[in-house]
């Protein structure tokens, strides 16, 4: 072979050898890549594992129908597990390495409180799908879950009432950490702008991964001893089922003293007896009972989902809210990079404002154009002994977010970006 020749050749096969390094990215780059940031192990995991479920399962959806911007998306998942800091190291790692467009994810306070910082400096967009404390308000976040006066205010206003036993006495009982702190310090000013007394009001903090609620349960029962008390618990992951069960254990009934739960929802009570927890509450803005034909197309998707995809118990899978959250959630978002016929950060956040998206809770959900929280309505469940929830109260319509609460002092002006 002449020289000229074996040069030929060496260039034809270099080309060749980038042809096909190449080859990937371009079909990569047929893709829009999405993240799912949910802890898959962990105390946390009990909770998170249905939403990144629910995240697939929509992001396939998605797909079927020709996808976003006519590209497909491709979800990248990380299992952050339950661990804070951790939340922030793979948020990092999906904007930064992954490249990523938007994340949907985190459960509790603090692990979005850990990943806020990294969404700003990358300015990405973060969809958040669980209620949560308020008193926080930023531009690369879009809360899909409730703020305290759609969810925790209702809920004590309907405990106080009559048709809710007319409660006197409250025990705050939460896991030790931002989300119910926080949520505490506004029910105590609310509470006490209602007259109730500061020995009428009880705050206990227990941490993640607590099992052991005995005396904590007994210690309830001496203090609904000074009259009507009901519990408004904040309890969040797997110690939902040694609290619940020593209740049962306890004998402590609906109808003696009512707990209304904020983190406890369809998914939490399947690994629960629900029988002696006939009666006890739950406040959320959507609940797998409510009857429309939307709710229904929903229900049915995620069931025949679980099956195909052989999920855990999968015959047995169950909706809640926070899945619905994040259904709706990453539709609005699909609809702003339609709209704005960009994936970029900024472009997406000046189309969401206004996006509607007919939900599985029965109501066009509207995306607030100043606060980035969406208007939803809000409803109470009694837990039934099948493990579903009968909706006893609910709003007429979508409440609008107020992210920051108006009992703490010095928050009048600031409900807007």
């Amino acid at each position: 072979m002449s020289r000229r020749t074996l040069m030929k050749a060496t260039a034809v096969g270099a080309l060749l050898l980038a042809a096909s390094a190449w080859m990937p990215q371009a079909i990569a780059a047929d893709t829009i890549k999405v993240g799912i940031l949910h802890s898959l192990s962990g105390t946390m995991a009990i909770s998170e594992t249905s939403l990144k479920d629910v995240a697939l399962m929509t992001i396939d959806e998605i797909n079927a129908k020709g996808g976003v911007m006519g590209k497909k998306l491709e979800a990248v998942v990380v299992d952050p597990a339950s661990n804070w800091p951790l939340f922030a190291e793979k948020a990092r790692q999906l904007v930064s390495q992954d490249k990523v467009s938007v994340v949907f994810g985190c459960w509790t306070s603090v692990s979005r409180k850990s990943v806020l910082p990294v969404f700003k400096e990358l300015n990405s967009l973060l969809f958040y799908p669980v209620q949560y404390e308020g008193e926080e308000l930023e531009k690369n976040v879009f809360y899909t879950g409730a703020a305290p006066n759609q969810q925790a205010i209702p809920a004590v206003e309907y405990l106080m009432s009559k048709d809710g036993g007319g409660a006197k006495r409250f025990v705050l009982l939460g896991t030790d950490y931002v989300y119910p702190r926080t949520t505490n310090k506004i029910l105590r000013a609310f509470l006490k702008s209602k007259g109730v007394k500061e020995s009428d009001i009880d705050e206990v903090y227990t941490p993640f991964g607590h099992s052991d609620y005995q005396t904590i349960v007994a210690n309830i029962k001496k203090f609904s001893a000074g009259g009507k008390t009901a519990v408004i618990s904040t309890i969040n992951g797997d110690s939902n089922v040694p609290f619940y069960k020593e209740l049962g254990n306890a004998g402590l009934k609906a109808t003696d003293v009512p707990v209304v739960a904020f983190s406890v929802g369809e998914e939490e009570l399947r690994g629960v007896d629900t029988k002696p927890l006939v009666g006890h509450l739950a406040a959320w803005n959507y609940f797998q009972s409510v009857k429309n034909p939307v709710n229904e197309a929903f229900i049915k998707k995620w069931k025949e989902y679980a099956v195909a995809k052989k999920l855990p118990n999968a015959n047995t899978v169950v909706t809640n809210d926070p899945m619905e959250a994040t259904y709706v959630g990453i539709h609005m978002w699909a609809q702003a990079v339609e709209k704005a016929k960009s994936t970029d950060t900024d472009k997406v956040i000046a189309a969401m404002g206004g996006q509607t998206f007919k939900s599985p809770s029965g109501f066009d959900l509207v995306m607030d154009k100043t606060n980035h929280h969406l208007h939803k309505p809000v409803m109470i469940g009694e837990i039934k002994p099948d493990g579903q929830f009968n909706v006893v109260w609910k709003t007429k319509g979508p409440i609008r977010a107020q992210p920051w609460s108006p009992f703490i002092a010095g928050n009048e002006s600031k409900q807007g970006m």
